[in-house]
């Protein structure tokens, strides 16, 4: 701890312990002030410069230390100095004393709170940043709420100490006229709780409560200004528009059918969006066709004989094309329609906050959510043109197996199809510019993924960038540089881009009515998913922060419910557990935080960890290779993330979503019955090894002894650790 806020400490313990040893508070009362106004008043006669500036220097003291006073001292201020000097000398006290005691907290407290609570803090800071000032207001002009308890917690924010002053001046400046007010009637005062009787304090809660109107009726005001250069109409078509049917787009129109509203749906491509034809649903089942010919080469590990897949990569892609075809009818025009909801094959076009357009006709609607995902990101490569590149858009069309497949990207798409297109006997290099590939994820664990690629005998080339692709003689090449400079060429047959997506946001409308976009291209939304027109929402990956498709069926609930319901009550988005999963082999799943994050952003934690090398079921599946990773905060069982590496780590991960979302800790999963032999077993495992490691040594020595006492051994035992 640093020697300042030692000595701050130091000096507030002397404070509060001077002024319970000596008993000051005896002066800070009622009968004190009463017994000693007519000797107080003679001095403030005799010296009212000084005895003015003293009586502050008090006040802020008592103030600033949160020492009980502060009503007794605004009550002398208006029985010695009158009404208006009483209002000035006591106004000001109790705002620089307050903001002394908001800094002391923030100078002794915000560092050690901060770094267990920093995204908490975080989230605190933005809405502090947006609309702290309004609530500070608030709470500053009902007398209910502790003073010294608001300057406590504003101290762990990021408020501007001059906004904190002004505001608190200003919010404080009622009840303090109140006080002084019953200071110069001081004869007529019988006790403190007489001042701020029943009545006054439901007056001034209603003032407090003015404010939250004031502001809804601000925002109320603020909608009209933004859309009231738009032509309302009398009438609407729908009550929501959702234009784009991924998985977004699709829950968001159902909830709306499911609640009776008049809802269309609007999709220019496939019905399903990019999860169904383009992303989820085509990878994974090319990366289970791959697992099943990795499987087979390692067949001796099963007890088999060696043996070699045989297989036609167009019928591998041709099983893919069928799953799509099986899993399509759960996302067709005709069953969303069966349930109510109106489908549009076509482009749409906003033309204004109330009016879409479609296959020429233009539909009125209460409220408009965006839903149109994102597409993947072509880097401005030198020469890349003159090849024909793939991306995760567009690989599903090959029919012919690449004999070498360059992957640009070591993001979690590059990395599930660089595994698998070398399972099915593409010779791949993956290519990625960071210093590792995955790099979200901790060192070790993006290792684990690397040597597991190279391994099975894909080329990992990290630390390399692309700078430009050649063609010579009919032969295909990308030219990568590292950071010392020199370059290193890739031959190859298919060049994959998968170097991350970008969100779709031209061509439908929104450049003309000047939807903010955020500095990485998406759309900008509040917390309850609101574009800056109040009556337009964005969900999924054109919205973000996050880029899946279970966060995207997530961000629908809210923005519906918001859409159709939020004039009478609105619900923020909840991030709070968010997991994900990369379905490669093993799979990387992972929910909340790793260690980089909570090392980046000041957060104590502790790693317990499991090796799933010492599972059975993993052993008798030949899966052994993996590992369970949680973090907990020091010395609790309370979980801050995880990450699983291992076969089936994705569904693995469900049970720590669970018990974080609900605040369980690993207690709660170690005293839960998992059925022997599973994977599953593996959660309870880890946190086993938590318990071992925070066992009470002197509880078990203690143990030992009474045991030993009950045996009639002399001496004491040994106690295994």
């Amino acid at each position: 701890m640093k020697k300042g806020r030692v000595f701050l400490i130091g000096v507030l313990i002397l404070l509060v312990g001077g002024f319970l040893f000596f008993d000051l508070g005896q002066y800070l009362s009622l009968d004190y002030l009463k017994s000693r106004q007519a000797e107080l008043e003679a001095l403030i006669a005799a010296r009212p410069l000084l005895a003015g500036l003293s009586f502050l220097a008090i006040y802020v003291a008592i103030t600033a230390a949160s020492l009980p006073g502060a009503a007794i001292m605004t009550l002398a201020a208006g029985a010695l100095f009158g009404l208006w000097w009483g209002v000035l000398i006591a106004s000001l006290a109790s705002t620089v004393g307050a903001t002394l005691a908001m800094l002391v907290a923030r100078y002794i407290l915000r560092d050690q709170v901060r770094k267990r609570f920093r995204r908490q803090l975080d989230r605190i800071d933005k809405g502090i940043a947006r609309e702290g000032a309004f609530y500070l207001f608030t709470l500053r002009l009902v007398p209910a709420f502790p003073y010294f308890a608001i300057n406590l917690a504003m101290g762990l924010t990021n408020m501007a100490v001059p906004v904190y002053f002004f505001v608190s001046w200003i919010g404080m400046l009622a009840g303090t006229f109140v006080y002084v007010n019953a200071g110069t009637q001081l004869a007529q005062v019988q006790s403190l709780g007489g001042i701020l009787s029943f009545d006054l304090l439901i007056s001034f809660t209603l003032l407090g409560v003015f404010p939250l109107i004031a502001k809804k009726v601000v925002d109320v005001m603020r909608s009209r200004k933004i859309l009231g250069n738009f032509e309302k109409p009398d009438a609407f078509d729908r009550d929501v528009i959702v234009i784009g049917a991924g998985s977004g787009g699709l829950v968001a129109a159902l909830i709306a059918a499911t609640v009776e509203a008049k809802v269309t749906l609007i999709e220019k491509h496939k019905m399903g969006g990019d999860c169904l034809n383009t992303g989820c649903v085509p990878s994974k089942s090319l990366i289970r066709s791959a697992k099943f010919a990795a499987d087979m080469r390692r067949a001796p590990s099963l007890g088999f004989r060696k043996t070699e897949p045989e297989f036609d990569f167009a019928d591998v892609m041709a099983r893919v094309h069928r799953v799509i075809k099986e899993i399509e009818p759960k996302d067709s025009v005709e069953r969303y329609e069966s349930l109510g909801v109106d489908v549009e094959l076509g482009e749409a076009k906003i033309i204004s906050p109330y009016c879409v357009e479609v296959n020429g006709k233009q539909l009125t609607t209460r409220n408009i959510i965006v839903a149109t995902g994102a597409e993947p990101f072509v880097p401005p490569i030198t020469g890349i043109d003159q090849v024909e590149y793939q991306t995760s858009d567009t690989i599903w069309s090959l029919t012919e197996q690449p004999k070498r497949l360059a992957v640009l990207g070591g993001g979690p798409i590059g990395t599930e199809l660089t595994q698998a297109f070398n399972r099915l006997g593409s010779q791949v290099t993956q290519v990625e510019a960071a210093d590792s590939i995955m790099v979200r994820e901790d060192p070790e664990i993006s290792r684990r993924v690397i040597d597991r690629l190279q391994d099975e005998g894909v080329t990992v080339l990290t630390g390399h960038k692309a700078i430009r692709v050649e063609v010579q003689d009919g032969e295909k090449r990308l030219i990568t540089t590292t950071g010392d400079g020199d370059e290193r060429s890739v031959p190859f047959d298919e060049l994959l881009v998968a170097v991350g997506r970008k969100a779709k946001v031209d061509g439908f409308g929104l450049e003309e009515l000047d939807v903010k976009l955020t500095d990485k291209g998406t759309i900008d939304v509040n917390e309850h998913l609101q574009t800056n027109y109040p009556n337009i929402y964005a969900i999924g990956d054109v919205a973000g922060p996050y880029q899946f498709t279970h966060t995207a069926s997530h961000m629908a609930w809210f923005a519906t419910v918001n859409a159709l319901f939020g004039s009478f009550w609105k619900f923020k988005v909840d991030y709070s557990v968010v997991p994900w999963c990369t379905f490669c082999s093993p799979e990387v799943a992972r929910v909340g935080l790793n260690e980089q994050e909570a090392a980046s952003e000041g957060i104590e934690y502790e790693v317990t960890t499991y090796d799933v090398s010492e599972l059975d079921r993993a052993l008798a599946d030949e899966e052994g290779d993996g590992i369970v990773k949680v973090l907990t905060a020091p010395g609790k069982d309370k979980i801050l993330g995880v990450t699983i590496v291992a076969d089936h780590a994705g569904d693995l991960i469900s049970e720590y979503v669970l018990a974080m979302k609900h605040g369980l800790g690993l207690n709660k999963i170690l005293g839960t019955i998992h059925i022997y032999p599973t994977l599953a077993e593996m959660n309870k495992f880890a946190a086993g090894e938590w318990r071992k490691n925070h066992k009470p040594e002197w509880a078990l020595a203690l143990m030992g002894k009474i045991h030993a006492w009950r045996r009639g051994t002399p001496g004491s035992p040994v106690v295994n650790k």
